[in-house]
């Protein structure tokens, strides 16, 4: 077996492998940008190599850089984790003619597989079903509009080397076909390096299902059932589940077989994913295949106990696989959610800047039943960097059966606490809770929708209002109680934004806080775990536990549970009568102004001072985290003022354009 491996990526996916190879054995190198100096993989890491700057570009995406670390420090094989080198043949060819071990599949496949006009190509000749589009290189804009019209609208735009939901655009006419072209061409170039781009038909209401497939050197290949990837934003997957609830055994087992076929095709070896788009009706088509380590490879492992981190290095050692297809069954339900540095209230906007609090929720099984596991590259303190993808963690819950799977993950994102960057939280929260994603019946425009007009919280059910009114009135009385200034009032008006709930209070002979609502109901609240200065208060209500976030404002607590944020008053009832009377502040008007949602580079401005500019023209280019965001003008109007210009950076809410 190797006794050093260098791992050539960043994050949560190089601590994922650092931890494998510390079970294996396996000494690590950690090679790093200036910009993840202090990152937790370079403290895990055995030994430790400075590779460049902070963009990618010139750093983690650097061939020389990466094999001059590998002869630096003397490591026998690199792993590439997801995204960067995973999927370059050229770099797999380097390696192996260095004589360094490349931990994934051969060259061959990569190349076979990994470029999505080649694969749909030799799939089509393989005999997979593959969905109807234009697999040649498309050259103009011209080209590819008229190419659209004889596929059909909606059309698909995708960028060939493209991955992680970047280089990709859904054009429903002419102009979106335009404008969409040349945005995927540069956005595929500036991640990619590669701007070659193909069409296909894009599938109403689909699924995004994916088989985990794994091969060895000597011809065996078997696959690990199937993902379910359909909750997707713009196009990147935010919430996965193994199996789906979507497939029969019979569905399973055919689509399995075809990822089985495609991969002995090219004589896989290694990890990989065959992805399929699925009607409801559950037929399928192949839309590529992924020939590297998936990032939502956790929901696998937890219903299979497969390490397949560990399997992509016996692999790639030479090992044969220890066990066959029918050796493999799917054991309960396993959900992962994306946790990403952005922010829901401003239409998922990337948030750059400090974790000034992250506190996760206990890994392992717990009292419920349930079993929860975080795979995360960032601690407390550190730094979410503009120059790669934000995401701070894979919570991931498994159970039994999928209803408590969701429970699981319902209280395990209840646990979880971010403070210093926006984050999408409350929004996974909401998905959990809602009845349609309960039910199984999702598919990818789900979030749209669902939050057609973006996502504003949730407002509080029954529960949720019965767990602030608790949770205020508790640390009410804490903080009194410490202040050495109890009330010993038992009759309060809480506010919840602006509504009114009376509450008498009481307590039980085992000291367990008695409220009653004059609306109707009674509760009982126990376990409580909070003091002044805590982040979160968690208890049980009449025997539930629940985690709130909570602050302390000037008159009150803000008080987010799940989806539902308020601002919550704890009040005397004249108190409560004088609150009613005031008036509603009214919004400051920014009609007439178009600022950054979020931090990052001016690409470009394409308007003047004095242009007249119609609503849905584009009035600025933002770039964040490798992703082009295009702003348009909102309605008709003549601008005034143009504060920046391509290439300054910007923070969120700066002002680029003013109108008259």
């Amino acid at each position: 077996m190797f006794s050093k491996i260098l791992i050539a990526n960043r994050g949560e996916i190089a601590v994922r492998i650092i931890k494998t190879c510390r079970r294996m054995g396996i000494r690590t190198v950690q090679v790093y940008s200036e910009a993840d100096a202090g990152s937790l993989a370079v403290e895990m890491a055995d030994e430790t190599v400075l590779i460049g700057p902070a963009p990618a570009a010139q750093s983690y995406l650097l061939q020389d850089r990466i094999v001059d670390a590998v002869r630096q420090t003397g490591a026998e094989a690199v792993h590439p984790g997801f995204g960067f080198l995973s999927e370059n043949a050229s770099f797999a060819r380097r390696l192996e003619a260095e004589g360094i071990t490349f931990i994934g599949p051969n060259p061959h496949a990569i190349e076979a597989m990994g470029d999505k006009i080649t694969s749909k190509k030799f799939a089509a000749e393989a005999g997979v079903s593959t969905v109807p589009g234009h697999m040649g290189l498309i050259e103009t804009t011209e080209e590819a509009v008229k190419i659209a019209r004889e596929i059909g609208y909606p059309v698909m735009i995708k960028a060939s080397a493209g991955g992680g939901g970047k280089g990709i655009r859904v054009a429903h006419g002419d102009d979106d076909m335009a404008e969409g072209f040349a945005a995927v061409k540069a956005e595929a170039l500036n991640a990619f390096g590669d701007d070659r781009v193909f069409l296909e038909k894009f599938i109403i209401d689909p699924r995004h299902i994916e088989i985990q497939v794994l091969g060895d050197k000597h011809g065996a290949v078997v696959h690990l059932f199937e993902r379910e990837c359909s909750i997707q934003r713009r196009n990147q997957k935010v919430i996965e589940e193994a199996p789906s609830p979507l497939l029969d055994p019979e569905t399973r087992a055919a689509m399995g077989a075809q990822a089985v076929a495609l991969a002995k095709a090219v004589n896989y070896d290694s990890a990989g994913t065959v992805e399929f788009v699925a009607g409801q009706d559950k037929s399928f088509f192949f839309l590529e295949m992924n020939t590297r380590l998936q990032v939502e490879h956790p929901v696998t492992e937890l219903i299979t106990g497969v390490d397949l981190v560990e399997q992509m290095i016996r692999s790639a050692w030479g090992e044969k696989l220890a066990f066959g297809q029918k050796d493999l069954a799917i054991n309960g339900w396993a959900i992962e959610s994306r946790i990403y540095a952005e922010d829901p209230y401003r239409g998922f906007l990337p948030s750059i800047g400090r974790l000034v609090r992250y506190e996760q929720p206990e890994e392992g099984e717990h009292e419920d039943g349930y079993v929860v596991r975080n795979d995360s590259g960032v601690r407390e303190g550190d730094e979410i960097s503009m120059f790669y993808d934000p995401m701070i963690a894979k919570l991931c819950a498994w159970g039994p059966t999928r209803d408590e799977a969701l429970t699981g993950m319902a209280r395990a994102l209840e646990d979880t606490h971010l403070q210093g960057v926006g984050h999408n939280i409350p929004f996974l929260s909401a998905v959990m809770d809602q009845p349609r994603f309960r039910s199984g019946h999702i598919s990818t425009s789900y979030i749209k929708d669902e939050f057609p007009d973006g996502f504003h919280g949730l407002k509080p059910d029954a529960r949720q209002t019965q767990i602030m009114i608790a949770a205020a009135v508790a640390m009410n009385e804490i903080a009194a109680e410490q202040a050495g200034d109890p009330s010993d009032r038992t009759d309060w008006v809480v506010l919840i934004d602006k509504a009114p709930h009376g509450v008498d209070l009481s307590y039980d002979a085992d000291e367990a806080l008695l409220l009653a609502f004059t609306g109707g109901g009674q509760a009982r609240l126990t376990e409580i775990d909070w003091r002044p200065g805590l982040a979160q208060f968690r208890a049980e209500l009449d025997g539930e536990p629940f985690t709130a976030e909570v602050s302390r404002v000037a008159d009150g607590f803000i008080i987010r549970h799940r989806a539902a944020k308020a601002r919550v008053r704890v009040l005397t009832p004249h108190t409560a009568e004088l609150y009613a009377r005031l008036p509603e502040k009214v919004a400051a008007d920014t009609s007439k102004l178009i600022a950054s949602p979020m931090p990052g580079l001016v690409v470009s401005i394409p308007v003047t001072v004095g242009q007249e500019v119609k609503a849905g023209e584009t009035v600025a280019i933002i770039e964040a985290m490798k992703m082009q965001n295009i702003l348009k003008a909102e309605r008709d109007g003549v601008v005034k003022a143009v504060s920046a210009a391509a290439g300054d950076p910007v923070a969120a809410d700066d002002v680029l354009v003013e109108f008259a």
